[in-house]
């Protein structure tokens, strides 16, 4: 057996917002024992805030979002947007995976945005997606508990593009 090298990843060079999308049945969100968002066929998204993250990279991943064909067509096709099926989003805003976990057995949060960025970008991105009332978030900052049905399970990694 041949040893094959693999390429460099490189998180911390260009970070950009990361999101981590997890099709499902339904899901929801509680907050202190009370439930602050419930979607039910949809994406549930953990978004990640890097630093350097801009205006441009929000928009950019309102519209993957909506658009990314994540569902199944009639013919049993992954093949259908989240607006083509008239899903929901959950959005759960989520600075672990900025996370480098390359070395070492903890990870490093450098590349996370600060907080008061972090989340102002954040609420950008609900209100990009928010051009009709299925958008459905965390809270930011909390100590958040996830109920989810996955639906497949149909998982992906989307980072925003390098400018």
């Amino acid at each position: 057996m041949t040893e094959r090298s693999l390429p460099d990843h490189t998180y911390t060079e260009n970070p950009h917002m990361r999101c981590v999308l997890c099709r499902v049945n339904s899901a929801s969100v509680e907050v202190e024992g009370q439930t602050v968002g419930s979607i039910g066929i949809g994406l549930l998204v953990y978004v990640g805030v890097l630093d350097g993250d801009t205006q441009r990279d929000v928009q950019w991943t309102a519209e993957k979002l909506c658009t990314l064909r994540l569902f199944n067509d009639p013919a049993g096709k992954i093949n259908c947007s989240l607006r083509d099926v008239g899903g929901s989003l959950l959005l759960i805003p989520n600075f672990t995976l900025a996370g480098d976990s390359r070395k070492g057995t903890r990870p490093s949060f450098t590349d996370a945005a600060l907080p008061e960025y972090a989340e102002e970008l954040f609420n950008a991105l609900v209100n990009a997606c928010a051009e009709t009332d299925l958008t459905h978030t965390g809270k930011f900052g909390a100590h958040m508990k996830i109920d989810a049905q996955f639906n497949g399970p149909v998982t992906v990694i989307i980072d925003s593009p390098e400018s």
